[in-house]
């Protein structure tokens, strides 16, 4: 048995009937690599089935504590069936980008059953110029961007001959806890939570005026200044934090979302995005936030609503250390970084958003790594879902926190494959929320290309295809910029 921390509870408590909290990617291959050119459902489960025990969410479900005494645990199912998890389905040949799109933008809108492990995969036939898709989506109260890769990478291999893995070991799995037996682990974590809260709270406090929309509370200031006179008393100053002033405008991609979703992906070259980054001296996600804001900028002025103000975008990082390399659950933080978008001229917008980036940063390091896990322990586990879900939407009331997420998860240099078939493309498919806004950008590097996943609320941002298309010009534009 493994308890959630606090930090995973929150992704479960945020969901509704418009927001799921799962995330997953959609991975593009070529079946005529595989052994025989075959590659279907039972090629696919042939090299999954033996792998599953090299990463615990495929077989461990959630099991609720009894009056919400404690956090969930993640424990082994029992029953655990494969044959639930693991499915196809085939576009009607020869199945478009945009129809593969549509088809997971339809399973992506629709929760796991919380009953069984929280992952589904689907392996998807049928599409143009003979190629198929493996898309798959897991709860991200089991992983953040870093694991999730390393999950995924239990499916592939370095050649079309799936390798040899240690095979599982013959222990049946352990038994499901007992009533009795949660509520005494309920009620011991009720009294350890305290001590440990009491450890880093105080310390963690004395910053919550630096979170995201903070300034829409009013007594956030009080606190962190509290805590700060506090920590200053027993021996832990604040560290100097510059300020900032970064207000989102409200914009189309803000506001209360809907349950259904659009999907759309496109790769661009790790070469040319390298030209930009050596040229004008940028490190490669300075380059990527760069096209991030001329495509939005684009899209904007198509809707006749570009704000004067530059946007703001939310950065996941991940602080994941090395000794928790392997490990499940989220190890991960948020930067802010304001986006040109209000300026006309492409170079003006490179060092806008070099300078942007760089001081992002300097605020990030100045913040403790841990702040979003140590606050997210103070809300009681009983009222986690009441307490997230009307954060979410009083957050929201003063103002825009930010206007989306854009997260680089980084991969594999080295093409890679599944059951045979080459992997041509890995594209992430993540979530969006009424604080998050309806226009998440996730991308993932692999094999000489950054591979961009699109998701999108779909009344919000129907033309979602377009930021694709405007994110290849994008790139076209700056490298013109190098000569």
């Amino acid at each position: 048995m493994r308890q959630l921390t606090s930090l995973d509870t929150s992704f479960l408590a945020v969901e509704s009937p418009t927001t799921t909290g799962h995330v997953g990617s959609l991975v593009i291959l070529d079946p005529s690599t595989a052994p025989d050119g075959t590659w279907n459902l039972e090629t696919v489960r042939a090299v999954l089935e033996p792998r599953l025990h090299l990463a615990a969410p495929f077989t461990q479900r959630l099991v609720e504590v009894p009056f919400g005494l404690g956090r969930p645990y993640w424990v082994d199912d029992p029953h655990f069936d494969i044959e639930f998890h693991l499915r196809e389905l085939a576009l009607a040949s020869p199945g478009t980008r945009e129809q593969l799109g549509e088809q997971v933008a339809r399973i992506h809108a629709r929760p796991l059953d919380r009953s069984r492990p929280l992952w589904e995969a689907y392996v998807i036939t049928g599409l143009e110029d003979g190629k198929a898709a493996f898309y798959s989506k897991i709860h991200h109260a089991a992983i953040d961007g870093v694991s999730g890769a390393e999950i995924l990478e239990t499916v592939m291999d370095l050649t079309p001959e799936p390798r040899e893995v240690p095979a599982a070991g013959t222990d049946a799995p352990r038994p499901m806890p007992s009533r009795l037996d949660l509520v005494r682990r309920g009620l011991t974590s009720m009294a350890l939570d305290p001590v440990e809260l009491v450890k880093v709270v105080p310390k963690s406090l004395a910053y919550v005026d630096q979170l995201p929309g903070a300034s829409n509370f009013p007594g956030a200031s009080l606190v962190s200044g509290t805590a700060a006179t506090v920590g200053r008393m027993l021996g832990q100053p604040r560290r100097e934090v510059t300020g900032r002033d970064l207000k989102a405008p409200r914009t189309p991609l803000n506001g209360t979302i809907t349950a259904h979703r659009r999907f759309a992906y496109g790769s661009l070259p790790m070469a040319e995005v390298k030209a930009v980054k050596n040229h004008f001296a940028m490190t490669v996600n300075d380059v990527v936030m760069t096209l991030t804001t001329s495509a939005l900028r684009r899209w904007l002025l198509d809707h006749d609503a570009l704000p004067a103000a530059p946007l703001v975008a939310a950065v996941p990082v991940s602080i994941r250390t090395e000794d928790q390399k392997g490990a499940h659950g989220n190890q991960v933080s948020v930067m802010m970084a304001a986006l040109p978008t209000h300026l006309a001229d492409p170079a003006e917008r490179i060092a806008f958003m070099r300078d942007s980036m760089a001081e992002a940063k300097r605020h990030f390091e100045a913040v403790p790594a841990s702040l979003l896990q140590d606050l997210s322990g103070l809300v009681p586990t009983a009222l986690s879902g009441l307490a997230a879900r009307a954060l979410f939407k009083l957050a929201t009331v003063p103002g825009v926190l930010f206007n989306l997420f854009v997260s680089n998860v980084p991969g594999p240099p080295m093409p890679l494959y599944v059951a045979g078939a080459k992997v041509e493309g890995v594209y992430p498919v993540s979530a969006v929320t009424d604080m998050t806004g309806g226009l998440n950008i996730t991308l993932f590097s692999y094999d000489g290309d950054l591979d961009f996943g699109l998701v999108v609320c779909r009344e919000m941002v129907p033309d979602v295809w377009n930021l694709i298309g405007y994110l290849r010009d994008a790139l076209d534009e700056l490298v013109a910029l190098t000569g």
